[in-house]
């Protein structure tokens, strides 16, 4: 058994707690409360545990006797010494009031396949858990979730090297972070090829960030864990006072998130040049003051189309972003590979200049948008798009590069619209009378997804009924099965 066929064993035990009103992502906090005890289990590192809490205490209790016993665990573990138990287990409450529920979950985990796990990897299988959450609308996890393809392209691009510090400030579950690891180990043989220091700075210190939401941060410090990063990750706010302290950075690589401050607030820091309620524009602020002004360090920002054209405030941060860095790229991405439909994004790729003026001479878009495939769950986005993308952008000479999608526009061309980036998309009149259609296949995909819950309903019925058979008593007569799905016995 792999670990994609983990992922969906784990994930159909959602429909367990259907029942007990439980949504998909307190299902996913729920199952890194259980996992996390399993997986030190496996790994030998209860030792972090307090004996009367560790795995098998859970195997050995049943009913109310079970429930108790966890809800103290989850109260205790949080108010331990050791910072990893603090951090995950802090203010841990459960949603599962059925204690039948709980102890078969448990059983289901204690009886997956883990010796296939850990050969292939306990990290990618917990990536796989939140990729499964993010992936399903209802769930609304899309929020803090980036698409791994998305990830791994901008990791490339932006190229970590061994030694620097790097950074994501909207954190979310640490994919950024985590993608950054994997490929500096790659280029150094899982580290071996660095002296014993050097490798302990990637493992404790390289890669840090900050998340805002609790149960986010939660499991951001589990997905961690499991890829052995020790990094610090923050419970907190970026735009808040803390975020002042976070700079001297050499690369960051973010998705911040998308809308306005809560309420229409400003953020509550006193050092940014320009007050906005747009989170977007405060993250970009933050990132480019908090990189090196070394003419090296760089940044990769996913950001949403208004950002490139607001006016006002907007203008003046885009000015200002322009003269203290190298705007040297922007990518503009194709609609539908995030989980909330329509977004329009880009992808900002700059390097903090040694000073704060006239950095920016010109600026090479590459349109990811027009005329590219439909992305959605039938049809996901892969690392390969975004292979003509990197083919132009590491080109030694990017004027001769022969695609229509790579053009240059001048910093004078720029100051001319305003210091507006919304530049760069091929005009295409064929797509224009469809742009206020909906989507065919995103239509039909939705249909699908609704069909597809109700057959997993319906198996899980059936099994429920044939566990009621297969358990049936003795010198019983069997009444018909309702529409219902509820069978009797007298």
């Amino acid at each position: 058994m792999g670990n994609q066929d983990i992922v969906q064993k784990l994930w159909n035990l959602c429909n367990v707690l259907r029942d007990d009103g439980i949504t998909y992502h307190q299902y996913v906090t729920e199952l890194t409360y259980l996992l996390f005890l399993k997986m030190m289990k496996e790994t030998e590192q209860e030792e972090k545990i307090p004996e009367k809490y560790r795995w098998d205490s859970l195997q050995k209790l049943h009913g109310i006797e079970l429930k108790t016993h966890y809800q103290k665990l989850l109260i205790d573990l949080g108010q331990q010494e050791s910072d990893t138990l603090k951090q995950i287990y802090v203010n841990a409450q459960t949603n599962i009031d059925e204690p039948k529920n709980l102890e078969k979950i448990i059983r289901s985990i204690d009886n997956l396949d883990w010796y296939s796990a850990k050969e292939e990897g306990l990290g990618d299988l917990y990536e796989g858990l939140l990729e499964k959450n993010a992936s399903e609308t209802k769930s609304g996890a899309g929020q803090y979730f980036t698409p791994r393809p998305l990830i791994d392209a901008i990791v490339k691009t932006v190229d970590p090297q061994p030694g620097e510090k790097c950074n994501d400030p909207a954190a979310g579950t640490f994919g950024f972070m985590i993608a950054a690891d994997r490929h500096i180990r790659e280029k150094t043989d899982d580290y071996f090829d660095l002296g014993q220091l050097e490798a302990e700075f990637q493992t404790k210190k390289a890669f840090t960030g900050v998340e805002l939401v609790k149960d986010t941060h939660r499991l951001a410090l589990m997905n961690a864990m499991l890829h052995d990063i020790q990094g610090d990750i923050r419970l907190g706010d970026t735009l808040s006072e803390m975020g002042k302290g976070l700079k001297g950075y050499d690369v960051i690589m973010t998705n911040p998130p998308f809308g306005t401050k809560q309420g229409g607030e400003r953020p509550t820091r006193d050092d940014f040049t320009f007050t906005t309620t747009n989170k977007q524009l405060n993250f970009l602020q933050h990132i480019y003051r908090s990189l090196k002004a070394d003419g090296k360090a760089r940044a990769a920002v996913v950001l949403p189309d208004n950002v490139l054209f607001e006016d006002g405030t907007g203008e003046k941060i885009r000015k200002d972003l322009m003269d203290k860095c190298n705007l040297h790229t922007i990518l503009r991405l194709p609609t539908g590979i995030f989980y909330a439909q329509g977004v329009k994004t880009n992808v900002l790729f700059f390097t903090r200049g040694k000073s704060d003026v006239e950095n920016t001479k010109n600026v090479w878009v590459y349109d990811m948008r027009t005329n590219m495939d439909k992305f959605g769950k039938r049809t996901p986005l892969r690392e390969k798009h975004f292979n003509d993308f990197q083919t132009a952008y590491f080109s030694d000479n990017r004027e001769n590069v022969s695609d229509k999608r790579w053009n240059l526009f001048t910093l004078e061309e720029i100051k001319k619209k305003n210091n507006s980036l919304d530049i760069g998309l091929i005009a295409d009149e064929s797509l224009e009378a469809y742009d206020n259609l909906p989507d065919p296949i995103e239509s039909a995909e939705e249909t699908i997804d609704k069909l597809e819950e109700a057959i997993g309903l319906l198996n899980e019925v059936v099994s429920e009924l044939k566990e009621v058979k297969n358990n049936k008593p003795e010198n019983t007569e069997e009444t018909k099965v309702g529409v219902s799905g509820v069978m009797k016995y007298d």
